[in-house]
């Protein structure tokens, strides 16, 4: 399946409490569990006034559905086309 980035706009983000960010895991996890296995979370990272989350999706609308249904922001979703890492420089060494 694919994966995908998403950016949710969220004013203060950085600033919230654990006990927001533990709600909101809890309500998104909810989403995902009604979803079913066509959608999966992977890991989020929060700056001053956003959250990149990388999901795991069937589609871009399934990920659509799920901000729909948790009440969350999708202000951006990309498709992830390939993924580059520090061994991805060994890789091009090796080659040549």
């Amino acid at each position: 399946m694919p994966k995908f980035i998403i950016e949710r706009e969220i004013p203060g983000a950085g600033g919230m409490s654990d006990e927001t960010f533990q709600q909101i895991s809890q309500k998104s996890c909810s989403v995902l569990r009604e979803l079913g296995p066509a959608i999966q979370w992977v890991e989020s990272y929060v700056t001053d006034d956003k959250l990149y989350c990388v999901y795991i999706a069937a589609d871009e609308g399934m990920i659509r559905e799920h901000a729909e249904k948790g009440g969350f922001p999708a202000n951006r979703i990309s498709k992830i086309v390939r993924m580059i890492d520090p061994t991805t420089e060994e890789l091009q060494a090796a080659a040549g």
